[in-house]
């Protein structure tokens, strides 16, 4: 008889905890509290989540205007402080918003509230029109750059550029010019000295012949920047601390 009554008073427990999971889902099992523009939804779980399905992605558009993400409020109106020239999440190859957004911010020691985004998630045709959401760099190696930045870096991460210019060659005094001066048809795998004043491919090799170099190619090899003298072949410590102390004079 006892047992019986174990048994009632165990079965009336789950009945009463489960329906309070229910009533009070916010109480009962959130893993913390919403993100401030999420917060009026506090104690309305059912907005965003179906009953033991978890978070819909179809509540989540009838709220959000999908090519309006990141633009405008969900009223409309123009978010104030606007961190996208565009929306991208037209271009997404699906339609999955949990796969970066988490909105219960949770323990601040074990989860963040945003995911890391990845640029695998675009559709392949928009991976590399990167100026549609970035805003360009205005240094002075980006200004005059027209071709794309897949060149010189990964979506990975925008830092560190698989090339840093100053490392090969320094764009001081007359060599602060255009990129296609150099990258031909702004192909940055290659680059040409020759066109320029006395460097035309003859007077080159004249030169160079005169002084017993056979093989001048990869000019960068001996020279790196116009203030300093040809270093030799696998040299750069000499040749470098000899540039910056003739740029200091300057």
């Amino acid at each position: 008889m006892k047992r019986g009554w174990l048994l009632v008073l165990i079965c009336g427990n789950l009945a009463a905890l489960l329906a309070l999971v229910f009533i009070y889902p916010h109480l009962m099992v959130s893993p913390g509290a919403l993100v401030s523009g999420h917060a009026e939804l506090a104690t309305d779980c059912f907005a965003c989540h179906a009953p033991l399905r978890g978070a819909s992605i179809q509540r989540c558009i009838n709220c959000h205007v999908v090519a309006d993400i990141g633009l405008r409020t969900t009223k409309g109106a123009p978010l104030a402080q606007r961190k996208l020239k565009t929306s991208f999440h037209q271009d997404l190859i699906e339609r999955d918003c949990m796969a970066c957004h988490s909105d219960h911010e949770g323990p601040k020691l074990t989860q963040r509230s945003r995911k890391p985004f990845s640029h695998g998630l675009l559709r392949t045709a928009v991976q590399d029109r990167c100026e549609s959401c970035h805003v360009k760099p205005t240094d002075k190696l980006h200004q005059n750059l027209t071709a794309g930045c897949a060149q010189c870096h990964k979506t990975q991460a925008w830092k560190p550029a698989t090339f840093e210019h100053e490392k090969h060659f320094v764009l001081d005094r007359d060599h602060n010019v255009k990129c296609v001066t150099c990258h031909v048809n702004d192909d940055y795998r290659r680059y040409t000295c020759y066109g320029c004043h006395e460097h035309t491919l003859q007077n080159v090799r004249a030169e160079h012949e005169k002084e017993g170099i056979a093989n001048y190619d990869n000019c960068v090899e001996c020279h790196r920047s116009a203030d300093e003298e040809p270093r030799k072949r696998g040299e750069r410590d000499g040749g470098e601390n000899k540039s910056r102390e003739l740029k200091k004079k300057h």
